[in-house]
Parts: C-alpha cells; sequence; structure tokens
C-alpha cells in the first residue's frame, strides 16, 4: 500500500426499488474538501497515463465499466517512494480512491464498454496554471506493463 492513499469499498444496500451507496462523507478518512469535481468517460483499450500533482488530492469514483488502475508514488521522502500499487475498479467493485499529491496515477480501460469515473479534486482546474505533471504511459522512470496476464 502506497502511504497516504485511502481506499473505500464501496456498499450499496439494494431492495426491490434499487440500491442505495454512500460514497464520499465528511470525517472519514478519504474525505477532502471538494473544490471542482469532473466526470470522464474513456473508450475500451485506452491507457490514460500517468499524471501527479504537486498540491491536489483527487479523489476518483469509478462508476461504469471496469478499469486498471495504476498508482506511483514519486515523493522523495515518501517511506513508500517507487512503489507501485494495481487496484481494479468499475460498477461490478466500487471503489472510492483518495490518491495524495506527489503520486502518480493512470489507468487502462478493461472489457468493451467505455469506463466513467467522477474526479472529485482539493484545487479548481485553472488552465494558465495547471497543478498537473505528466508522465509518458511506457515511462521507463516507472516500468509498468500495461499487458494483460493471462493466468
Amino acid at each position: 500500500m502506497i502511504k497516504g492513499v485511502k481506499i473505500k469499498k464501496i456498499v450499496s444496500n439494494h431492495d426491490d426499488r434499487g440500491f442505495f451507496a454512500e460514497v464520499l462523507k465528511f470525517g472519514e478518512e478519504s474525505y477532502h474538501d471538494i473544490k471542482q469535481t469532473s466526470y470522464a468517460e474513456t473508450y475500451p483499450g485506452v491507457i490514460k497515463a500517468f499524471h501527479w500533482h504537486k498540491k491536489q488530492w483527487d479523489i476518483w469514483f469509478p462508476v461504469k465499466g471496469a478499469a486498471q488502475i495504476v498508482l506511483y508514488d514519486l515523493r522523495k521522502n515518501s517511506s513508500t517512494k517507487r512503489e507501485t500499487l494495481v487496484l481494479y475498479s468499475g460498477c461490478a467493485s466500487p471503489l472510492l480512491i483518495a490518491i495524495p499529491p506527489g503520486v502518480a496515477h493512470g489507468y487502462r480501460v478493461l472489457g468493451n464498454e467505455n469506463f466513467g469515473i467522477f474526479y472529485h479534486v482539493t484545487e479548481a482546474y485553472n488552465p494558465a496554471k495547471p497543478d498537473e505533471e505528466r508522465i509518458p504511459f511506457d515511462s521507463p522512470l516507472i516500468g509498468f506493463d500495461w499487458t494483460t496476464k493471462n493466468k
């Protein structure tokens, strides 16, 4: 586990009307003050990786499809520096993932349907001065192998 990353398994309560699930709640360790929420859908097979922030927390909530989510600790003084965390999330296995500043993150869409994800962030996006750095998905710095492992 990468230091500071918080993962909340979403529990849904079902009955004959449908279901209800609490996602983000004040007072829980995954909670951070939100200044912007965005939604993205990504096509099957696409890899969107990697990026990281200097100040901003990302709180991801996948709601559609499925993805392989990869986190990599870039922080110089972290006890988990250079560690990789791989998660699988989507509508069948919903997680809330709080990603601290300095942790690179990205994902690969699995299956045959679009992957839908809500991005809750602690800083509003400023296009004139974005708090975001990018690293290519195949960077040797991270060295992650995105190919499917048939087991």
